[in-house]
């Protein structure tokens, strides 16, 4: 049998390009430069599989100009809100995605954000780094102590549920709120109290960590309308993505102090940050490092591999995004 013909969007970890070559005929993107979706198309002619990552746009239109020859998008990434789910299913092309692999290290991240933000970290750490640190003084910089804070969870996923278990051992009263309630086996282990409502969650938080998925139903979530429940002394964590959050009524609650603080891993536009951002001490911005490990981004690789492998052979691939996806 002839080897699947794989078009790869991104450069990917070496080891994942290394065995991809030795089961498929790669199709690499060596000096990993940004394709749209004319070169996607082009490095798909007579291809099998497209593997794109969370950059790649793959909508309907896309989507409507692949060739006949492509009958899967094994996505390297957990989210899928750049593909036209839709427009796939439409042409009977399978997507999949590598959900789980990447859970700890995206929970590791929020964790530190969570804690950055309300101790002034980054603040703290730039006025070392530029030597305007005068010395210790009982009043200087103080933050707020996260043990006995509440955090609730928007997405109570592999993920949130990560999250939840990493920040009861600071002390932190865990709430969350969720499309489906988990089960009280679940709920026990976690010591989560579930909230139907998330406006009312969000008016009792110290702390928000936001873990959904992006899809139509969760784009601007956190609306104005909804920030404005928060308590001024609240501090909101997204490491999900960035258009779950309404990134411009964020700023204004920011800048008038009616929101804490906030520490970010996505944005809406990325890889642009609204200006405003880049002005605010009270923000922590990273630049989308949620799984980027060393450990994660290969597992992520040889999830993406498997989904091939088990496609190619006649199989339905374990990882196959249908409805949606537990992050």
């Amino acid at each position: 049998m002839n080897k699947p013909v794989v078009a790869v969007t991104r450069k990917l970890p070496p080891v994942t390009e290394t065995r991809m070559m030795e089961l498929f005929e790669a199709r690499l993107n060596e000096n990993d430069r940004p394709l749209g979706a004319a070169d996607i198309l082009a490095k798909c002619d007579g291809a099998d599989v497209l593997v794109p990552t969370v950059t790649d746009v793959i909508d309907a239109d896309l989507i409507a100009a692949l060739p006949d020859s492509i009958r899967l998008i094994a996505n390297f990434g957990v989210g899928v809100n750049h593909i036209d789910l839709a427009a796939a299913a439409a042409r009977t092309i399978q997507v999949t995605n590598t959900p789980g692999v990447l859970t700890e290290d995206t929970a590791d991240l929020t964790i530190a954000l969570l804690l950055s933000v309300p101790r002034r970290l980054v603040e703290g750490a730039r006025l070392a780094a530029t030597g305007k640190w005068t010395g210790w003084t009982p009043t200087f910089m103080m933050g707020h102590r996260v043990t006995g804070k509440r955090l609730g969870i928007i997405g109570m996923g592999r993920i949130g549920q990560a999250v939840a278990r990493r920040a009861r051992g600071f002390g932190i009263s865990i709430h969350y709120h969720n499309r489906r309630r988990l089960h009280p086996e679940i709920e026990e282990e976690l010591e989560a109290t579930y909230w139907e409502s998330l406006d009312q969650m969000l008016a009792h938080m110290d702390l928000i960590s936001v873990n959904c998925p992006q899809t139509p139903d969760t784009y601007h979530l956190l609306n104005a309308e909804r920030l404005d429940k928060l308590q001024p002394h609240a501090v909101i964590v997204n490491t999900a993505r960035g258009g779950i959050i309404d990134e411009a009524a964020l700023v204004e609650r920011l800048e008038a102090g009616a929101i804490a603080g906030a520490g970010l891993d996505v944005y809406e536009n990325e890889p642009a940050i609204h200006p405003k951002l880049l002005a605010l001490d009270n923000v922590v911005l990273s630049p989308h490092l949620g799984s980027a490990t060393h450990e994660g981004r290969i597992a992520m690789g040889e999830k993406v591999i498997i989904n091939i492998k088990t496609f190619s052979d006649g199989h339905v691939p374990l990882d196959r995004v249908l409805d949606g996806i537990d992050v």
